[in-house]
């Protein structure tokens, strides 16, 4: 009879929030995620939208997950997705969104935050992860709908990437697995 099981067991209560557990849980899932240059964001790309994940808070326990919509849209159109975004808003828990000009281009961002102080299970974390992730892509495909002219010039200039030797081929599971994030 051993004195020790020759399995290692974790334990199953909550444990400090580190970017290394949320890469762990988005890896199990088979996603593909970069680091930020200084190493304190992850970050990837679903259906050709950027998400990040941050962490603030003195001991870096509030994890936010936000997510960019990854369309040209002309800032002339912001009322139109500030009424699309407050509908959204009013019908669902999450995410946050809001929109800004970058560029000369209007941008809009969907971010979930949740503070982690007293700890998270690895359960925990992968559905803050799935519900802000899915949640996120729920909202642009909204936008998507609503915002076909946007669309269309972003195949287009996908298309002209491509020419140019870029691979944005999507493994048919969301998440596209050759983009890595540049700009964290």
């Amino acid at each position: 009879m051993a004195f020790f099981p020759k399995t290692v067991t974790t334990p199953s209560g909550p444990a400090p929030l580190t970017a290394q557990r949320v890469a762990a849980v988005l890896e199990a899932r088979e996603y593909t995620v970069g680091w930020s240059q200084d190493g304190t964001r992850l970050g990837g790309f679903w259906d050709d939208h950027l998400m990040e994940f941050a962490f603030y808070g003195e001991q870096d326990e509030i994890l936010q997950v936000r997510a960019h919509w990854g369309r040209p849209l002309d800032p002339a159109e912001r009322l139109r997705v500030l009424d699309l975004l407050n509908e959204h808003a009013s019908a669902r828990l999450w995410p946050k969104a809001y929109v800004d000009v970058e560029d000369d281009e209007l941008v809009v961002y969907a971010e979930h935050a949740v503070d982690y102080e007293s700890g998270v299970t690895d359960a925990q974390l992968d559905t803050h992860l799935a519900c802000a992730i899915t949640a996120s892509l729920g909202l642009f495909e909204r936008l998507d709908e609503a915002f076909p002219a946007a669309v269309a010039a972003w195949r287009e200039q996908q298309a002209l990437e491509d020419h140019d030797g870029h691979d944005h081929d999507d493994d048919h599971d969301g998440h596209d697995h050759h983009r890595q994030p540049t700009d964290l």
